[in-house]
This record gives structure tokens, sequence and C-alpha cells, in this order.
């Protein structure tokens, strides 16, 4: 018997809102692109790849989306990462690493800005834009799950948003860090479900 479950943890489903909004988080070049020491993991890709049908979907739907990639000025605003390869400039502003995967990149449709610390919450518009938009419900995909992904969840929770992850949609640099940290949000924060729930869901609005 799994012991966070005889505790009584994820015995409730949040279920989806009204009004949904897609979160998509640092899908970008440095994360997505085999040139870049943290670009080479299949596990992103194919986050990205099923992200781009949850995008289009959102799209004809209407549903609001929101994008964002993680750029610096240089080390004085990076605080304390412990990820060597942020620091060879790759990840600062203007980078070819910082541009959007151009499979979930569409300029007159998402709403796009740059984040400077894990959440893509922490110090950044989206929650005037979610305000803006009326969004009870955001659906986070994104990389990585353990580091980013999982920081967003938090905060979307954090914010009263009832949260929805596809975990089809969010990759990781290793499987195993991906699994046990949505199995652990999924306890708590937020549904974790997988890309065809939702497109099931999106259909019926």
């Amino acid at each position: 018997m799994d012991k966070f479950a005889e505790a009584g943890y994820g015995q409730r489903d949040i279920g989806f809102g009204e009004r949904p909004a897609l979160i998509m988080v640092d899908f970008q070049q440095g994360f997505t692109d085999a040139s870049n020491p943290l670009g080479r993991s299949d596990h992103v890709q194919r986050a990205v790849d099923n992200t781009s049908i949850l995008l289009a979907a959102c799209k004809a739907k209407r549903i609001p989306a929101a994008s964002c990639a993680v750029s610096w000025g240089g080390p004085d605003e990076m605080t304390y990462w412990k990820i060597d390869s942020l620091y060879d400039g790759s990840f600062y502003h203007g980078h070819p690493c910082t541009e959007l995967d151009p499979r979930i990149r569409d300029d007159d449709y998402i709403f796009q800005f740059i984040k400077t610390a894990p959440s893509i919450f922490y110090e950044t518009p989206l929650k005037p834009w979610l305000v803006t938009h009326c969004i009870d419900t955001t659906i986070i995909t994104g990389c990585t799950t353990s580091g980013c992904v999982r920081a967003s969840v938090v905060d979307s929770f954090s914010a009263g948003y009832r949260t929805i992850v596809p975990a089809d949609c969010c990759g990781d640099q290793d499987e195993e860090a991906h699994a046990s940290n949505l199995r652990d949000v999924g306890r708590r924060y937020a549904d974790v479900t997988d890309l065809q729930s939702v497109l099931d869901h999106i259909n019926t609005l």
C-alpha cells in the first residue's frame, strides 16, 4: 500500500474550470537543439512534439496560450545556479539558445516573454495576463519537469488556479526524475493526466 495514499494524499481530483489557458515553459532551443549540452534529451523532444499538437487544438478553440524562455543579461542576473553550462553565454539575451522552438512558436497567437527564475510565474507578466483573460485553469507543459515545470506547477497552485499537467507534454533529462516529480505534484497540487485526455476535454468546449 502506498504510504501517501494511506495518509490521504491524491484522493481528490481538481478537474477543469471554465476558462483554461495553455502554459508552455522553456521550450527553447537551448533545451531542444542537440548542439547544446542541455538539448540532447529525446524525452524533451517528444514533449515538444506532443505540445505542438495540443497548441494547435487550443488555437482552434481560441484558448489563450503563453510561452516563456529563460534568459539573462549576464552572470550578475543569474543568482546561484549549479548548472555549469548556463554560464557559457548560451542562455544570455540574444543567443539562439534563448529562441523558442519553432514547433511551438506562433508570434501572432502566443503571449511570449522572458523569465529569469525557475517558475514561469516568478516576477513575469504571466499573472496579470491570466487575470485579464479571466483564466481559472492552467494546462502546464514544458521542460524540465523536475525543475522549471515543477516550480511553475507549485506557483500555479499557490496562485489559486486549477492546475492540469499532461505528462507526455513535459520532458526532462532523465525519465525517472520526470516520473517521480509528476507523481509527487499529482499527490498534492495538480491533476496529472495525458495529452489525449486534455484534447478530449478541449473538444467539448
